[in-house]
């Protein structure tokens, strides 16, 4: 949160700054209408109080911000060059976007914050579970140093105790009262409650012993068995999409990603990718338009996707060449199954989205840039889309080496 999140939000206002300069340019004084937004409010007169400085906490040196400072303009035509709807961006931020720190020493006086609309910036605001602390001051020039707490804005299998994001959100309220002496009992029996709930509807529901870490500063006493992997059990309520499945279909390339659980909903004439540990039973037409390919997370194997690539792609283009459409899926539906969907895309279609069978692939270097474009296009489309670093270099990996595009025999 400290650089990462600044250089984003500085990157994205020197984007939007950049596309609002060459949308009033192009639409001169001489052109007689002023549509799109009455040209986002006369861009010409807002440009110049459209912000694009970098914002860091004040942790951050100043050397260190000034090396950041000289990546920027590379990092903004990256941006600008991988594809990203940059125009719906622009035409829904009012405000260029502005990050702020709050901490467990943080003090705001309620009654002393300005209404919103008088501030002119959006505010992205940045919560730190951390705790600040004096011990490294000798060493840095600022006031400001942190003690982390491991987990607490990642890895959310390590520290969440099973709690899913639906059940905390349902029982937000209920967590956070119970304060910080009940607070683990209170998710014990909410994540017990949702367990009960699941196997009695025949869902999957497994029971996993999590024990307390130590040194976590903790002072309950309550012994942890909380139950992870909630989240196998089927679709939960207002997961669907328009599409009645929950699935993303991306465009018109007859490919489609989703969790494992939904694809058991989708109809018989789909071939199925299914990238989860477990295997699931589904009608389809034929058996062999099914392919279980269990591939593990890179946390855990570094290189189980790199290994089951090639067997994912000759699938693929074994369906896709007699037209079937291609549903790939995993646990989440937002990790593997999306880097699958990528080296597919990346290997079969052109820059257009159109099937051609590894031709421009054939033709083309891949490059980083060049998969960042076609990311960005199914992140259009699958908007929950995740794929973890770990997973993409394994990608990146199998493609620029030229070993992954597979060949079907006729």
């Amino acid at each position: 949160m400290s650089k990462t999140i600044p250089i984003w939000t500085c990157v994205l206002n020197r984007a939007i700054f950049n596309y609002r300069t060459r949308l009033y340019r192009h639409d001169s004084p001489e052109n007689e209408s002023t549509t799109s937004n009455e040209k986002i409010d006369n861009v010409g007169h807002h440009s110049s109080f459209w912000d694009c400085s970098l914002h860091l906490p004040l942790w951050v040196s100043e050397t260190e911000k000034s090396m950041i400072e000289k990546r920027l303009e590379h990092w903004t035509n990256e941006f600008e060059a991988s594809g990203a709807d940059i125009a719906s961006i622009a035409l829904s931020l009012r405000k260029p976007l502005r990050p702020l720190w709050i901490s467990q020493r943080t003090v705001i006086w309620l009654n002393e914050v300005p209404e919103y609309d008088s501030w002119d910036f959006t505010p992205i605001i940045l919560v730190s579970a951390s705790s600040s602390s004096g011990i490294f001051q000798q060493r840095t020039t600022s006031e400001f140093s942190w003690n982390y707490i491991s987990g607490a804005g990642d890895d959310e299998e390590s520290w969440a105790r099973g709690l899913s994001p639906n059940v905390f959100w349902k029982h937000a309220y209920d967590v956070i009262s119970s304060g910080p002496e009940l607070c683990n009992q209170k998710i014990a029996d909410l994540i017990e409650k949702e367990r009960v709930r699941r196997a009695q509807r025949g869902e999957i529901a497994p029971q996993v012993s999590v024990r307390n870490l130590k040194g976590s500063g903790s002072t309950s006493e309550f012994p942890i068995e909380e139950l992870l992997e909630l989240d196998n059990g089927t679709v939960a309520e207002g997961e669907r999409l328009s599409d009645g499945h929950g699935i993303s279909f991306l465009g018109s390339t007859n490919t489609a990603v989703g969790k494992s659980r939904l694809a058991m909903e989708v109809p018989p004439a789909y071939c199925i990718l299914n990238c989860d540990r477990e295997s699931f039973s589904f009608s389809l037409d034929n058996p062999e338009m099914y392919l279980h390919l269990p591939i593990m997370d890179s946390k855990f194997d570094r290189f189980s996707l790199l290994r089951n690539l090639p067997s994912a792609l000759n699938f693929a283009k074994s369906q896709l060449i007699k037209g079937k459409t291609l549903l790939i899926c995993c646990n989440n539906g937002e990790d593997i199954s999306i880097c699958i969907c990528l080296a597919i895309l990346t290997s079969f279609y052109d820059e257009a989205g159109h099937f051609d069978e590894g031709k421009s692939f054939s033709e083309t270097r891949i490059t980083k840039s060049e998969l960042r474009k076609r990311l960005v296009f199914i992140c259009k489309y699958a908007v929950n889309a995740r794929p973890s670093r770990g997973n993409l270099k394994q990608v990146f990996a199998c493609l620029s080496g030229g070993g992954c595009v597979p060949c079907v025999s006729s």
